[in-house]
Formats: C-alpha cells, sequence, structure tokens
C-alpha cells in the first residue's frame, strides 16, 4: 500500500440526544484508547463552552483522565482558547500533564476573543465557491452573531476587549515558561512550575491567512489549518503559514496538519443515514443557541432554505461515505493543502457509530495497529 500521511482525531466530547454530558466524557476516553490501538497519531481535544450537547469544555482536566487510560499516543488540544486564560495558567495547566506524561503533549493555542476595538475577527466574505486541485472551498454563509448571548459569553470567561490583539505576547510568554527564560516586566524572573522544562510540543492553530499563520510561521512551530469549521480560506491559511515560515529550535521545515469532518459506515448509504442530523447540529451553533445534543438519525429533521444556506459550507466539507470513498476525498485533501498530517473529527449520535467510523477509517487508510505492531514484533524474534 503506498505511504500515507499519519491521521489523528479531534474530538469536541459531544453527546447525543436522551445522554448526558458524562457520557460524552467517558466516550472521549474510551475513543482515546480504541484509537491509540488503531493506530492513530494524536487524540486532541478541542474547547468549546455553553453547549448544551458538548461536554469538552475543559480539555486540561479530561486530558489527564485520558492520558493516564492510555500508553503512548500524543495528546493535547486543538485548540486551548488563549483569550479564556492568562498566559501562566496555559502553561501551567499543560505542564501538569506533560510532567506527568512526558514525550506526549501538544498545546494547540488559538487565537480569540475581540479586538481594541470590541469585535471578532472575521474574515471578509466569499461569494463564489472554488475548487482547487480537486478540493472544494466554498462560499462562505451569511454569518453574524447573537450579541447577547456573545457578550454574556464573554463577561463569564473574563474575555475583555483587546484579547485577541495580545495574542502574539500570549505566545511567546508561554514559550519563554516552558523554556524558563521569562523575566516579567519587573525584571523578576518567573519560573512556571510543573511546566519548566518539559517537553510540550507547541501547536498554532487558525481559520484564515491571518496572524495565526503568519505567527506560527514566523515562530517555526507546526501549524492547525482549519478545514473543518471554516473550509473556505484553509489554503490560504497553509500558504501564509508557508511563506512566513522561519526554521528554528523546534522546526527545520513548516509542518502542517489540516482537520476535516468525517462519518464513514461500510457503504455510502449507511453513511449518510447516520450522518443525519448534522446540518441541524451545526445550524444549532451558528444559530446562536450553542451545539445541543446531536438528533438521532430517526429525529433528525430537515432544514428550511435559509437555515440550509446558514451551514452550507459545512455540509458540503464533510466526508460521509464508504471507505473507499472517504479515502479518496482525504487524499484529495492532503494533496491540495500539502498537509503532514489530517486530524480526523467525527460527529454522531451513537459513541459505538464515531468508534466504527475511526476503525474503517484506519484500516482503508492502512494505518498500523497496536496488534498489528505485535505481530510484526513477533514474526521478527
Amino acid at each position: 500500500m503506498t505511504s500515507r500521511v499519519p491521521l489523528a482525531v479531534l474530538d469536541l466530547s459531544p453527546y447525543g440526544e436522551g445522554q448526558r454530558p458524562a457520557d460524552g466524557l467517558r466516550a472521549s476516553i474510551e475513543l482515546a484508547q480504541r484509537a491509540e490501538a488503531l493506530g492513530y497519531a494524536r487524540y486532541w481535544l478541542a474547547e468549546h463552552h455553553l453547549n448544551p450537547g458538548v461536554s469538552g469544555a475543559a480539555p486540561h482536566v479530561l486530558l489527564a483522565a485520558i492520558a493516564a487510560a492510555t500508553d503512548s499516543i500524543r495528546l493535547g488540544t486543538a485548540a486551548t482558547i488563549i483569550g479564556n486564560y492568562s498566559a501562566l495558567q496555559v502553561a501551567e495547566a499543560a505542564g501538569v500533564v506533560a510532567a506527568l506524561h512526558p514525550g506526549r503533549f501538544d498545546l494547540g493555542i488559538g487565537r480569540s476573543g475581540t479586538t481594541s476595538a470590541g469585535r471578532p475577527p472575521f474574515p471578509d466574505a466569499v461569494s463564489d465557491d472554488r475548487v482547487v486541485d480537486g478540493l472544494l472551498l466554498p462560499s462562505t454563509p451569511p454569518l453574524s452573531f447573537a450579541a447577547d448571548r456573545f457578550v454574556a459569553q464573554a463577561r463569564l470567561l473574563r474575555r475583555e476587549p483587546g484579547d485577541a490583539d495580545r495574542f502574539e505576547q500570549d505566545v511567546l510568554d508561554i514559550l519563554d515558561f516552558i523554556s524558563g527564560t521569562y523575566v516579567a516586566p519587573e525584571g523578576v524572573p518567573i519560573h512556571a512550575t510543573p511546566a519548566e522544562g518539559t517537553d510540550i510540543e507547541v501547536w498554532l492553530h487558525g481559520s484564515t491567512a491571518g496572524p495565526s499563520a503568519e505567527l506560527a510561521g514566523r515562530l517555526g512551530l507546526a501549524f492547525g489549518a482549519n478545514y473543518h469549521v471554516a473550509p473556505t480560506f484553509v489554503i490560504d491559511a497553509v500558504r501564509a503559514y508557508r511563506d512566513a515560515f522561519q526554521p528554528g529550535v523546534r522546526l527545520a521545515l513548516p509542518y502542517v496538519t489540516v482537520s476535516v469532518d468525517v462519518l464513514v459506515a461500510e457503504t455510502d448509504a449507511q453513511a449518510r443515514h447516520l450522518a443525519a442530523g448534522y446540518e441541524e447540529w451545526v445550524h444549532s451553533i451558528r444559530a446562536g443557541d450553542g451545539a445541543i445534543p446531536y438528533p438521532s438519525p430517526c429525529t433528525a429533521r430537515a432544514l428550511d432554505a435559509a437555515s440550509a444556506g446558514l451551514v452550507r459550507d459545512r455540509a458540503l466539507t464533510r466526508f460521509v461515505g464508504n471507505p473507499e470513498h472517504v479515502a479518496a476525498r482525504l487524499e484529495t485533501l492532503q494533496r491540495a493543502t500539502g498537509a503532514d498530517e489530517l486530524l480526523v473529527t467525527t460527529i454522531a449520535h451513537d459513541p459505538a457509530v464515531r468508534q466504527r467510523s475511526y476503525e474503517l477509517l484506519a484500516d482503508v487508510w492502512g494505518l498500523e495497529s497496536r496488534a498489528r505492531i505485535g505481530e510484526l514484533v513477533a514474526d521478527a524474534v
């Protein structure tokens, strides 16, 4: 089989109708164990707050439990939302897991919050679909944000206008805390135990050719590009990162992972059935209500034209189908972006469906499972 790039898992800790938040958390631990056995390279957690159907609000806490339940798979965040914390808090939280589980922690950092003008940094709208090297880059939907909810969430998370403007300094501070070179403005050396001296691998994540991509390149850090939420701009983001890249002590060459939403089943028809509810789920997020518990295939409802238009870009760029069909689309994504890895996220009503999707994908992609590796070692001795 032709060698393919590594696959990794991005998990939101979702749960479905009739389930509880604890079910989503336990499913994440079980899925991480299965991903490790199947040969996935990394298991990363997203950070989402105030969502009725997503329990992944505190990824650093959950990562400690997942690290204790696994042996070798790399773990991390994609992404830690920097506007919700101080740089010191981020370094300390990552340091706890990294100190207990050396050689395994990836700290992914995402720019967040508002600019000094008090507005979220939305990219410019794109009115037409594009296809680049076979990859669909859809037009952007008519997005807005629910002002009251946005203000309430910002207050609860202690965000302030200008948080997004402080992104570069926050990243530099985190790197200095890890390396042990941080000196406070008052001239006082600060030692961030237990982060200092750990082997945390720092990534920056971004959705556009904006500050995150440029900063990741300039600092010589790995970069995560977002196709699963903001597919329109993924190639621009990767290009901006590579154009800005400067070799450093961390990386000699650019290194990119690209996220993608996937659902695999034995047949196309079965996959489409199990994928039902996705548009309704995404719409709940974009309408400003927060992600609902994922609908079951039996209760999922069709959206009206206006609502469907709000989620069209994500519906078109979700890879749903049998293993060979999805693998072909992943190959297109990798070729068009030049990704060094692909970061797969799978949302479904039933945790067993998510797990089966990752199993089928691992098999068709040719991942070396721990069982297969054990067989190879046994044959060699």
